[in-house]
């Protein structure tokens, strides 16, 4: 039987090592769109998981640094009072006046406190909680899709 779907010169190794004739191309690309769609949804899946996991870790770091912080805030109050009250008795000893020297002790940690607040507030504002992986993995996936492995400087990835 010539032409017929168990004729080698017709029948074709698929993808996946299965051989299929020509008469059965359309069920063949049916099939791969289908694949298509089954590993596009699966890896939206996947991305999705990935974020979320990043996501999770970036405010467990974020949580033990504020639980430090305050550990650290508590003790260091109640120290710095107390120091700050013996460092106003001491100058005010050595000026005569204990007021003038609890006045410019006072001045003295407000300015302090300012400088910290903006050098902390620069940080909170510089801290990244974007998901970068993500993000870089996210760029990939079209270029990946045209068969293109090279990021935008030639580099492999």
């Amino acid at each position: 039987m010539t032409g017929s779907a168990n004729d080698p010169a017709r029948a074709r190794t698929s993808p996946v090592g299965e051989t299929t004739s020509h008469a059965g191309n359309s069920d063949n690309v049916v099939d791969l769109i289908g694949k298509l769609t089954s590993q596009s949804a699966h890896l939206a899946q996947q991305q999705v998981s990935l974020v979320q996991a990043e996501m999770r870790e970036t405010a467990d770091d974020i949580k033990t640094g504020i639980g430090a912080l305050l550990g650290a805030a508590v003790l260091g109050i109640s120290g710095l009072g107390v120091t700050l009250m013996g460092i106003a008795y001491l100058i005010g000893d050595a000026i005569g006046d204990r007021d003038l020297a609890t006045l410019l002790v006072g001045l003295a940690v407000l300015v302090i406190a300012g400088i910290l607040y903006a050098s902390a507030k620069g940080k909170m504002n510089a801290a990244n909680a974007k998901p970068e992986r993500t993000l870089e993995t996210a760029e990939r996936l079209p270029r990946a899709a045209q068969g293109q492995t090279h990021n935008r400087t030639g580099m492999e990835r």
